[in-house]
């Protein structure tokens, strides 16, 4: 028997937890056993000592095991289960591709995605776009389309490490999120409880990042593989640019139909498209679905080529309750807003470097993203064309278009994008699309 004041007067002390105490600590925070005050005690403790890997293992698998842990083994799948986690971003539509495309080659991906917060957006609010589309689906529709399918994105059920939402939401309010021990934990047990054998982490670095330094990416980085693998998930981690919107369009109906336009083949940006490609080979070898990096490669373009990839967006779309023709009609469907209007740069140049926060915060002000969980989305507004870094620029040409719901908003997002560019009589050096990758 433990007493959770000792555990934490043990963490305060700069102690290491065993696995049997992190378990009965966190067994009692989805019940309310252990109080508040208790869980905020631990969690500053941990914010200033840190924690082993070890004691992270065993957090983030108390924290997987607090709810359900899903089970594919039943269904015979003919392949890994796997997926991806991005730390969050602007334009970040990559679950959009990847998903459909490992599909293609051989895997099932169970994806369960987050809404926006902040400047980030949410794989969710993208799908809310669609109309019909159900983010919740019932465990039997979401296994018969994982099965079928191939692939299946829905939102996070009540039921899947519940001691995490109650545990971050209490971090939120304490300030002790930014611990890369808890973030470890909060981020793995959810993705974990998903029962994968493949895990990629995006990691994103740079002005539109989650973590504030370099450093700081590579340190989660390190952490998540070190931890996936040891809870006894295949992990590998990129370090991604997040210096400028990934994608041209940031927003939620924009985004899906980049994210359209890109399997479809009607248009692949480069920036994307890399990211994209980096992400799907590396799970594909990870899975063992091909021999190295090149052979993924060529397997990932020919299920673009093929159509194949496209097509099973457009299943899980429809199998899901959304339109049958999406991937034919998506004008029909997808919002659109009533005011586009063009950014004109305010002077002749390169664009130099990007504000990405500030651009996604942009985003946010139109309404397509929220300042706190309960506020509605506008699915209609964003950014679309939006100037790459190094791009030449004439005064008066576009920096992007702003889709927007009134004139004054429209107004205030122009402000707001001139803002975020600083437009430079040179072409700036070009930042490494993906800076590295950390493997098992």
């Amino acid at each position: 028997m433990y007493l959770p004041q000792e555990i934490i007067r043990k963490k305060r002390d700069k102690g290491e937890l065993t696995a049997d105490e992190i378990r009965f600590f966190v067994r009692g925070i989805p019940t309310g056993e252990t109080t508040e005050g208790q869980i905020a005690a631990l969690a500053m403790a941990v914010y200033f000592n840190d924690m082993t890997m070890d004691e992270r293992v065993a957090f983030t698998l108390a924290m997987r095991d607090s709810g359900d842990v899903l089970e594919w083994k039943s269904l015979n799948l003919p392949g890994p289960v796997m997926d991806k986690h991005s730390t969050g971003g602007v334009g970040d539509v990559i679950s959009l591709l990847l998903g459909p495309m490992i599909a293609a080659c051989g895997g099932f991906v169970p994806m369960i995605s987050g809404r926006g917060l902040g400047h980030t957006g949410g794989t969710l609010d993208k799908f809310d776009s669609i109309p019909g589309y159900t983010t919740v689906p019932d465990n039997d529709l979401f296994r018969k389309v994982v099965k079928e399918v191939g692939v299946a994105i829905i939102g996070q059920t009540a039921s899947l490490a519940p001691a995490d939402k109650r545990f971050y939401g209490i971090r939120d309010v304490t300030g002790t999120v930014e611990s890369v021990a808890m973030i470890t934990g909060s981020i793995l047990s959810k993705k974990l409880a998903a029962g994968l054998d493949v895990l990629a982490m995006d990691v994103k670095a740079g002005s539109g990042a989650f973590m504030p330094t370099y450093e700081k990416s590579v340190e989660l980085a390190e952490s998540i593989v070190a931890v996936g693998n040891g809870a006894g998930t295949l992990t590998s981690a990129l370090l991604t640019d997040m210096n400028e919107s990934l994608a041209p369009a940031a927003g939620n109906a924009v985004e899906v139909r980049c994210a359209i336009d890109y399997l479809t083949g009607k248009s692949r940006p480069a920036r994307l498209h890399e990211v994209n490609m980096a992400l799907c080979a590396e799970m594909l070898v990870l899975g063992k679905l091909a021999a190295d990096e090149t052979e993924a490669r060529a397997k990932l373009q020919a299920s673009l080529d093929s159509g194949e990839a496209a097509d099973r967006f457009g299943r899980m779309v429809a199998a899901l309750g959304g339109p049958a023709d999406l991937m034919q009609n998506p004008d029909n469907y997808l919002e659109k807003a009533p005011i586009i209007v063009p950014v004109p740069a305010l002077q002749s140049g390169y664009a130099a470097t990007t504000n990405c926060r500030a651009l996604g915060l942009a985003v946010v002000a139109l309404g397509g993203g929220r300042t706190r969980p309960q506020d509605p989305i506008d699915f209609a507004v964003g950014l679309t064309a939006l100037a790459e870094l190094g791009q030449r620029i004439e005064a008066g040409q576009p920096l992007a278009f702003v889709h927007a719901r009134t004139e004054a908003a429209a107004q205030r997002a122009i402000a707001d994008v001139q803002a975020a560019y600083t437009i430079a009589a040179t072409a700036p050096a070009a930042n490494p699309i993906v800076y590295r990758t950390i493997r098992p």
